[in-house]
């Protein structure tokens, strides 16, 4: 009997076991990805920072959070955050295009921290840093839908996600990335 509860601990332990801490093969620093001018943008240029990375989308009815986010890089880039916007369609609410995107964010929400190009976040044509999301901290780093938020810790792993709902400026997300930067 003792034997049985044992064993029965285990597998229960090994179910709610933490993806964070995950045997990752490679780390966020080690991909790239296109602005939204076509420029790469490789991450190691942000190797020893934390990244707040969200996907976005200009009909989404969460939009309004990008002033959430350009506040976040206003208020912590000098400190060593990157605020990083990826403007996808995976959930059919984006622009035809990256320049349609770029004009949108200039001209409603002076957006000035780095924008990717149009990406898919969720399926087979999920750009790689989402299947390396997946595959390093499970289902709930997949973008359930616009707006949905991965931060990446110092060490180019990933800390944790935060549903659509959250606000950048949510108290929950301001601690972290201020227990980051420290």
């Amino acid at each position: 009997m003792k034997n049985l509860l044992i064993i029965g601990i285990t597998i229960i332990m090994f179910f709610f076991k933490s993806s964070s801490h995950a045997e990752y093969e490679k780390i966020f620093f080690d991909f790239k990805i296109n602005s939204i001018t076509g420029d790469v943008i490789d991450f190691k240029d942000f190797k020893g920072k934390p990244v707040l990375i969200v996907n976005t989308a200009s009909y989404c009815g969460f939009t309004k959070q990008y002033d959430d986010m350009q506040e976040l890089w206003d208020k912590y880039r000098d400190k060593g955050l990157i605020v990083l916007g990826i403007p996808s369609n995976s959930f059919n609410q984006e622009k035809k295009n990256n320049s349609e995107v770029k004009e949108f964010c200039k001209v409603n929400f002076n957006i000035n921290f780095p924008l990717t190009e149009i990406t898919n976040v969720k399926g087979d044509n999920a750009h790689e840093i989402y299947k390396w999301a997946k595959d390093n901290y499970g289902k709930s780093a997949i973008p359930k839908w616009n707006f949905y938020k991965i931060l990446i810790n110092k060490e180019g792993k990933i800390e944790d996600t935060y549903a659509s709902l959250t606000n950048p400026t949510s108290k929950k997300i301001i601690n972290k990335i201020e227990s980051l930067l420290n």
